[in-house]
């Protein structure tokens, strides 16, 4: 598995665009999610799997994907368009770090946030994006 996705619709745009760019994968769990979106969490969501030795091309596609979504939205409060996706910089993430180092094969995810590089604006959840009227 290589990323996992809560709804049909994102999960199916990745999984094309991966297809389209030479990658052989496929979404595991699709028809169980879209059939009860409320098993999503109980299962882990839709997940992107991918063969073992395509998983550096689809890691590098993913990251590349993520960057040009980001660069298409807009800041709240500068209007910038530099948007990354970091970890934020709190006590829960160094104890996350150690707990990691300690138990060594139990990994904790620490808390990630979107932050403007322009204006050290943070959120947890992206801005809306902007839609251009035709």
């Amino acid at each position: 598995m290589l990323k996992s996705f809560d709804n049909y619709f994102s999960a199916n745009i990745i999984l094309s665009r991966l297809q389209q760019s030479g990658v052989d994968c496929y979404l595991k769990d699709e028809y169980t999610v879209t059939i009860d979106p409320l098993l999503s969490n109980a299962i882990g969501g839709i997940k992107l799997a991918v063969y073992i030795d395509d998983v550096p091309d689809a890691s590098r596609l993913l990251q590349e994907f993520e960057e040009e979504y980001l660069r298409t939205i807009d800041c709240p409060r500068c209007t910038g368009n530099h948007i990354t996706h970091v970890s934020r910089p709190a006590a829960r993430n160094f104890i996350t770090s150690i707990l990691t180092w300690l138990f060594k094969s139990y990994s904790i995810d620490p808390e990630k946030i979107y932050q403007c590089q322009d204006c050290n604006y943070e959120t947890k959840n992206l801005p809306e994006l902007k839609l251009e009227n035709n």
